[in-house]
């Protein structure tokens, strides 16, 4: 774990999530990037794309294969599906970080906890609505792996993935330096069937400071 020198005062910007929300935003390059679980045990997906060229974009595949690892934290680099540096994380006190858990949708929601479950919002959802926000022609097809800030996805031996408690906790941050301009979009996740925020989504904050 690694924390930052960084003082939020200093940020340029400065924005509190609010539990269930969508956030998208351009982080300039060089700029540092941090997201900030205010409460604890807040999953936070997280998308990203090139902001010059969104058809390139943050590729689990490409990032798990150059760290050689399945969990992001300190020194590990995002890859893009051209093969590009998008972001380096250089601060992390949480620890690890999921590459493999996905975003729930209506449509997992459903076969996982049952049809009770379909009316719930989903990170799907959120990142529907922030592309649609966002505007630049960016929609569905926009949607691929993500990344799951805060979220506890253990790997078994026989190569499932089971959900657990998550291992953050209040005020508790991941921080990465930009490497490209690049749009960064967050579904601050409104699960509240598995425990990857405790059922209990809060509210998380998101700061950036220049070079």
């Amino acid at each position: 774990m690694t924390e930052s020198t960084l003082s939020p005062e200093a940020a340029v910007y400065r924005h509190v999530i609010r539990a269930g929300d969508p956030w998208m935003h351009k982080i300039k390059k060089g700029q540092t990037f941090r997201i900030l679980d205010l409460e604890g045990n807040q999953a936070a997906d997280i998308l990203f794309y090139m902001a010059d060229d969104p058809d390139e974009r943050y590729s689990a595949s490409d990032t798990v294969q150059r760290q050689q690892a399945l969990y992001l934290t300190t020194g590990s680099v995002l890859i893009s599906n051209l093969g590009r540096e998008m972001l380096e994380i250089t601060a992390d006190t949480c620890g690890r970080h999921d590459t493999v858990g996905g975003a729930c949708s209506r449509e997992s929601n459903t076969m996982r906890y049952g049809p009770r479950t379909e009316w719930m919002h989903s990170c799907r959802d959120n990142f529907l609505i922030g592309l649609h926000d966002w505007g630049e022609g960016l929609g569905k097809r926009d949607i691929s792996c993500n990344i799951n800030f805060f979220m506890n996805v253990p790997v078994t031996p026989e190569g499932g993935l089971t959900f657990e408690d998550g291992i953050s906790a209040a005020g508790l941050y991941v921080e990465m330096v930009a490497k490209e301009d690049v749009l960064a979009l967050i579904s601050n996740c409104p699960q509240l069937n598995n425990p990857c925020n405790a059922y209990n989504p809060t509210p998380i904050e998101v700061l950036i400071w220049d070079a």
